[in-house]
């Protein structure tokens, strides 16, 4: 288990879970959890954030992902639609999609190989196992729901507090075997009742705007231009980010720039070594009104950011000194 204060951190702990990209849009210090296992076929994770967040996430080719919240936190959004209780996330192979909290939560997820989902289904199911082309939601029976969630929470307090009994091969393979059974019963082929997330069309829009953005990420781009590289109308496109990042295209770009500040402040990026030198390159000419911005969403000035990452970097420095040969 891996306990994070920085998002830049847990943002790159993601990057195994299919994250490209992690917003904090909630006011405050940041806290974040995260247990990963890596079994013979399987990949388990589960979390715990304390902020609300927009996630940018992209499955692998040859890969599923099935995420469930735990407990009885807020539900997130997945690809505009927000999740209901008892349900399970399905994002199949290629996906791209955004997903977005609106307050402390705590999920969990599976990863699978496409290939070894859609053969385990066939032999547990004995009929055709297919995978959705696009991200759906699946509600299944509750002793199956019950089940899965009860044998992934199995996992992840083994891992925390006994992890070498997942080195043990008998042992990793049968609990791997249930829950792969677990998830086939949660995930039966032929379900007619099941909500579909945002079109392929809406995921491509949103997807090209993140292509956008990341490729020049220290611009504030205007709207015209925007809905220009993206060929749509400036309705669309805002309609489109509130209804999947919960804010519109350009106080997300706001967003976005801020917290590149301050990763650049957090790691000393780039060679800045000052305030108004991570403001600047982020396009913030107002030194006042950035550092207050700064403050009401990530909980301290960033002063106190780079203050707090000069120490880290003398504490580590000191450290690598003490192992050096005299």
């Amino acid at each position: 288990m891996s306990v994070f204060s920085e998002p830049d951190d847990f943002e790159a702990a993601l990057g195994e879970e299919g994250c490209l990209g992690l917003l904090i849009t909630g006011r405050g210090l940041f806290r974040a959890r995260l247990t990963q296992i890596a079994l013979h076929r399987l990949r388990l994770s589960a979390a715990e954030e304390q902020l609300s967040r927009i996630g940018f996430i992209v499955v692998p080719a040859d890969m599923v992902l099935m995420w469930f919240p735990i407990g009885g936190a807020p539900s997130p959004v997945w690809g505009g639609v927000g999740m209901r209780a008892g349900e399970i996330m399905i994002v199949g192979p290629g996906q791209r999609l955004h997903a977005r909290t609106a307050g402390p939560c705590r999920w969990g997820a599976i990863w699978l190989p496409v290939e070894e989902l859609i053969r385990y289904g066939r032999a547990l199911t004995g009929a055709p196992f297919g995978v959705p082309s696009v991200a759906q939601y699946r509600r299944p029976a509750p002793a199956n729901g019950t089940h899965l969630h009860h044998l992934h929470a199995a996992a992840i307090r083994m891992a925390q507090i006994r992890p070498q009994a997942l080195v043990d091969a008998e042992a990793a393979h049968g609990l791997e075997q249930q829950l792969i059974h677990a998830l086939i019963k949660c995930l039966p082929a032929g379900v007619e009742d099941k909500r579909v997330t945002a079109t392929d069309r809406c995921q491509d829009i949103l997807s090209r705007f993140e292509d956008l953005l990341k490729a020049q990420p220290n611009r504030n781009l205007h709207m015209a231009e925007i809905c220009a590289a993206l060929s749509v109308s400036d309705h669309l496109l805002r309609s489109l980010c509130l209804e999947h990042l919960g804010l519109g295209p350009t106080a997300y770009i706001r967003v976005r720039r801020m917290s590149l500040a301050r990763r650049d402040l957090w790691r000393g990026n780039h060679g800045v070594a000052s305030v108004s030198g991570a403001a600047r390159r982020h396009g913030f000419h107002d030194g006042g009104r950035f550092a207050a911005s700064y403050r009401e969403l990530f909980g301290e000035l960033p002063s106190v950011t780079l203050r707090r990452s000069l120490r880290a970097g003398t504490a580590d420095l000191a450290r690598r000194r003490m192992h050096l040969p005299v």
